[in-house]
């Protein structure tokens, strides 16, 4: 019993501790330069009115505290941290509290192959998550094309969203497409039915669809993810069936660029 009871106030005092840590973490505030920052490069931010741009800083701030973001053969600055944690937030920011299972982003100084080589043959990987073993909590971007991702303001694509998205996929334990949590579960049939129908118009060059979106379900989904968050103007206009289940599953109605915020309250 005298065991037990020492096991138990360990166990507490731990959680103590530990509670306090997060505390001190969560109090580190957002360095006064990067709110510029956002509004110079990222435009779904510059789109959000003022009292969303604050809380988008704060969630900002809440992935930098918790997420080490270190450089492969480059060096990161302030600007990369920004473009890296915009990427995580914009997916979620229709959910209230929501973070991810992640605790390390690498950046590479170019694009990579599977064996993480910036050199020789096969390097046309532009970003990765990490699948079991050491890299289970880490993701490795490409640090160029994480930053045209948003330098490139009318582009369909976004490879920093695109493992963002994967992540939040894979959060019900199978990166397949279908995120099943965020959908109704009478839309879950139509929505597989919906990429399976778009990805045969892929084929048949009769989409504006990223090709790289025939992969696979997951591949697809982070695509048309990457299109729903960079030109949703765009994407609502070609593809309304598509851009009306995105919503649902992401819970937000993103801002078009260069426009007022058009988010729900």
């Amino acid at each position: 019993m005298i065991v037990l009871i020492s096991i138990v106030v360990l166990f507490i005092g731990w959680l103590i501790w530990r509670y306090q840590q997060q505390k001190a973490i969560d109090a580190v505030p957002l360095p006064p330069t990067y709110p510029q920052l956002l509004e110079e490069h990222v435009a779904y931010y510059r789109s959000l009115s003022s009292d969303k741009k604050t809380l988008f800083e704060n969630r900002v701030n809440h992935f930098l505290n918790h997420t080490k973001i270190e450089g492969v053969g480059t060096t990161v600055d302030d600007l990369d941290r920004v473009l890296v944690a915009s990427s995580a937030i914009i997916p979620i920011f229709g959910f209230g509290d929501w973070s991810y299972p992640l605790t390390d982003v690498l950046l590479y100084e170019d694009r990579f192959n599977e064996d993480y080589q910036t050199t020789g043959d096969g390097r046309n990987i532009l970003g990765m998550v990490g699948e079991g073993g050491a890299l289970q909590s880490t993701m490795v971007l490409s640090k160029p094309a994480l930053r045209d991702g948003f330098a490139n303001e009318t582009s369909k694509g976004n490879t920093g969203i695109h493992e963002f998205v994967h992540l939040l996929d894979k959060a019900d334990g199978a990166t397949d497409g279908l995120p099943e949590y965020l959908l109704e579960k009478s839309h879950i049939k139509p929505w597989l039915q919906l990429i399976h129908e778009n990805i045969r118009q892929i084929k048949d060059n009769h989409s504006d669809i990223n090709p790289y979106g025939i992969t696979n379900d997951a591949e697809f989904f982070a695509v048309v993810s990457e299109y729903f968050f960079k030109r949703p103007d765009l994407l609502q206009e070609k593809h309304p069936e598509l851009f009306k289940r995105l919503e649902e599953i992401f819970r937000q109605h993103p801002p078009e660029p260069n426009s007022v915020d058009q988010q729900p309250a």
